[in-house]
């Protein structure tokens, strides 16, 4: 790698994740949901190209699909967040293209923080880097899900989300992403969940009930080999997400019907996912869910690491 100096352009990469199991184990006092949930990243990224400026201010321009071009992007208040935690005093012009499609359960908002923050933790604190534990914190303070993509890995995530345990050889799948060109608020989908008409829930004529034993389920069937990845499949928050959008059930079926060994909605939504066990059979299954839907349809590969910053 070359040296980096502050009149070259940085091209950082961010992201994408995909909910494999996502169980609500309780709610705080503070409303906050707990959870169990294995999250995984996937190589379709946001690309991000920073340049430093001499003037104390944050320039934000985006490209792809829509997000906002001012204070309310994760990526301009996480660079804002960095910059008075080390005490920046110039600015950053910040070039975004999404290419992780917004408000869909992917994650792509929080790893645009989280990139952001280890791209300016590598270029500005080179020699005396924020630690771990800070840049966690930092991360944070922006959304539940930032932290997970510091860790560049796999994991099953505890808490509020910021709790992170890495995974170790998981299993090379092929996703198909399926993004249905509808909007779902995730505050929204948390919020009915407390309802008495989710809480419990009868599905398939069983009750199910929030579970503090989740986590030690979960370890089990990683343990287990070969690992099944069907077999975690499961998110609590598909239920209220289908109540009010049917086509997430549709998108689940279409996916099996082309080969997927198991499906599930991402996150709150409204993105679905199938597994598939080789890249053939999920470019067949694209190809076929082409002709039939309108939405966006992505054919992804889990990733175990990725590099942040390129110039």
């Amino acid at each position: 790698m070359s040296t980096f100096t502050f009149d070259q352009p940085l091209s950082v990469l961010a992201p994408a994740k995909l909910n494999i199991r996502l169980k609500i184990t309780g709610r705080r006092p503070d409303g906050y949901h707990e959870l169990v949930s294995i999250m995984v990243p996937v190589d379709l990224y946001d690309h991000i190209e920073l340049k430093f400026i001499e003037e104390p201010r944050i320039d934000i321009t985006c490209r792809g699909f829509s997000a906002p071009a001012n204070a309310d992007n994760l990526v301009y208040r996480a660079a804002k967040s960095f910059f008075s935690q080390i005490g920046w005093r110039k600015g950053l012009s910040i070039e975004l293209t999404k290419r992780i499609p917004v408000a869909a359960g992917l994650g792509g908002g929080s790893s645009d923080a989280a990139s952001i923050l280890m791209a300016l933790n590598e270029t500005l604190c080179a020699s005396r880097p924020l630690s771990p534990k800070r840049m966690a914190e930092l991360a944070l303070k922006q959304g539940a899900d930032v932290p997970f993509f510091l860790k560049r890995s796999p994991c099953i995530a505890r808490g509020i989300g910021e709790i992170l345990e890495p995974i170790r050889k998981w299993p090379s799948f092929c996703y198909v992403i399926v993004m249905p060109e509808i909007s779902v608020s995730t505050a929204k989908v948390y919020e009915a969940l407390d309802q008495p008409s989710f809480s419990p829930v009868k599905e398939d004529n069983r009750e199910l009930e929030l579970t503090n034993d989740e986590y030690h389920v979960t370890i089990r069937n990683l343990l287990k080999m070969p690992m099944e990845a069907c077999h975690l499949l499961e998110n609590d928050l598909e239920r209220v997400t289908v109540s009010r959008f049917p086509i997430i059930r549709e998108i689940k079926q279409s996916l099996m019907d082309v080969g997927a060994i198991g499906a599930l909605m991402s996150g709150s939504g409204p993105s679905v996912f199938g597994v598939f066990e080789s890249r053939a059979g999920a470019l067949h299954a694209k190809s076929v869910l082409d002709t039939t839907t309108s939405a966006h349809v992505f054919v992804v590969e889990g990733i175990d690491s990725w590099g942040v910053v390129k110039w």
